[in-house]
C-alpha cells in the first residue's frame, strides 16, 4: 500500500509522489520525461527552470519544493517536486503535443471561472451536475450545495476581517468544528475511515445541517462584535462552535439520535474517487 502511494502512472509510465503538507507533490522530472521523451529529463528541468526565471516567473521555481524520492537503485534522493497547482502552471510552459489537451482543459476551466463570477448560479449548477453523476441522493445534494454557500460566506467575512488564509483559517474551523461535534475534523475523518477525502463529502444530510449552523453562528458573531484579526475571530468562533454544540445536544436528547455519524460515501463512489490522480 505504501509503495502505492508514492507511484502513480500517467500515460502508462511512473511518476513518483510524495504525500507532503497535507497534498501530493509530483517529480518534477517524471512529469517531464512523460510529456516531452526527453532522453535527460533533468537537464530539459534545468533549462526550463533558467527559462522561467529569466521571464519574471521567480513564484513559479520557489513553489517547487525539493523532496527526498526513491529511484530505481532503491535510494532516496533530493528531486524538485511541484503540487498541483504549480504542476499545472508547469505544464503552461512545456511546449509538448501531450501537454496541449492539458493546456485546452485549463483553458476550459478558466472560461468556467470566469462565466461563474459573472453569474455565480452558474458554478452551483455544475457542482450540483458534479455531485449527481458520482450518485449523491438529491437530499445530500442540496445540504452540501447550502455548506458551501455558507462556508463561502464566511470565509469572505473572515478575509475582509484581517484573517489569514491557510493556517489561520484551518484552525478557526476547527475549532468551530470541535465545539460543534465534540471532535476536530481529523479525528472526524478518521470515525469515517476517512484518509485523504473530503471530509465534507462524506457528511451525513445531518452533520452537514450543522457543520453550517455552527460556521453561520460564527459569521454572526464575528459581524455583531465587529472582530478584527485572528483573536477577535477565534473568539467568535469559540462561540459558534458552542451554539452549534448546544443545539445538536438538544436534538440528540429530543430525537434519542446521535448527529455524529461513521457513514461515509467510499463505496458509492468507488475507489476510484479515493485518491487524486495526475
Amino acid at each position: 500500500m505504501e509503495q502505492q502511494n508514492k507511484i502513480s502512472f500517467f500515460e502508462g509510465k511512473k511518476v513518483r509522489r510524495e504525500w507532503h503538507q497535507g497534498e501530493w507533490w509530483f517529480s518534477i522530472i517524471d512529469v517531464i520525461g512523460v510529456l516531452t521523451d526527453s532522453k535527460n529529463p533533468a537537464v530539459y528541468w534545468r533549462v526550463l527552470k533558467k527559462r522561467l526565471l529569466n521571464e519574471g516567473a521567480h513564484e513559479v521555481v520557489t513553489k517547487c519544493n525539493a523532496l527526498k524520492l526513491v529511484a530505481s537503485d532503491g535510494k532516496k534522493y533530493t528531486t524538485d517536486c511541484a503540487n498541483t497547482e504549480t504542476f499545472f502552471r508547469l505544464l503552461m510552459s512545456v511546449p509538448s503535443p501531450k501537454a496541449e489537451p492539458f493546456k485546452l482543459w485549463l483553458a476550459q476551466l478558466g472560461k468556467e471561472h470566469i462565466e461563474e463570477i459573472e453569474n455565480p448560479e452558474l458554478g452551483f449548477d455544475r457542482l450540483k451536475g458534479i455531485y449527481e453523476a458520482k450518485g449523491y441522493p438529491k437530499e445530500w445534494i442540496e445540504r452540501r450545495l447550502q455548506t458551501i454557500e455558507v462556508r463561502k460566506q464566511l470565509t469572505d467575512e473572515w478575509k475582509q476581517r484581517g484573517v489569514k488564509e491557510g493556517q489561520e483559517y484551518s484552525i478557526l474551523t476547527a475549532e468551530i468544528a470541535k465545539a460543534t461535534f465534540g471532535l476536530t475534523p481529523s479525528e472526524h475523518s478518521k470515525l469515517k475511515g476517512l484518509e485523504r477525502e473530503n471530509l465534507r463529502d462524506h457528511m451525513t444530510p445531518l452533520e452537514l445541517i450543522f457543520t453550517a449552523l455552527g460556521e453561520e453562528a460564527t459569521r454572526l458573531n464575528a459581524v455583531k462584535a465587529d472582530a478584527q484579526g485572528y483573536e477577535d475571530n477565534h473568539e467568535a468562533a469559540q462561540k459558534g462552535g458552542r451554539a452549534a454544540g448546544g443545539a445538536r445536544d438538544s436534538f440528540e436528547k429530543l430525537q434519542n439520535q446521535k448527529v455524529v455519524s461513521s457513514d461515509n460515501y467510499l463505496k458509492q463512489l468507488g475507489e476510484g474517487d479515493k485518491e487524486m490522480k495526475p
